[in-house]
């Protein structure tokens, strides 16, 4: 569940970027690709540094932690944002 939260973060974060830096933004779909590709990458760093086991103590009977999920969002956007300015910065050295 925490994968599928990063990555639609992940994709809102890459077009929320677009938008704010209007010379990275690539368009709704590669805005939104790239935004899956970052957001997948940092949730599963995220995951990896243990933020699986923040809310360990208070999940029960396999309930999701309200505190591991705002970290998927917060890491899948960001994540979504860095490699939507990545590709922004390779496409406009390519001149597009």
């Amino acid at each position: 569940m925490e994968l599928i939260v990063s990555l639609i973060a992940g994709a809102v974060g890459g077009n929320i970027a677009g938008m704010a830096v209007n010379r990275i933004n690539q368009g709704t779909l590669i805005n939104s690709l790239a935004g899956i590709v970052g957001g997948g990458v940092g949730g599963q760093i995220l995951s990896f540094f243990g933020a699986e086991t923040l809310g360990a103590a208070a999940t029960a009977g396999g309930s999701l932690d309200p505190t591991v999920l705002a970290g998927q969002m917060a890491s899948g956007g960001v994540g979504g944002a860095v490699v939507l300015a990545v590709v922004g910065a390779i496409r406009n050295a390519l001149g597009r």
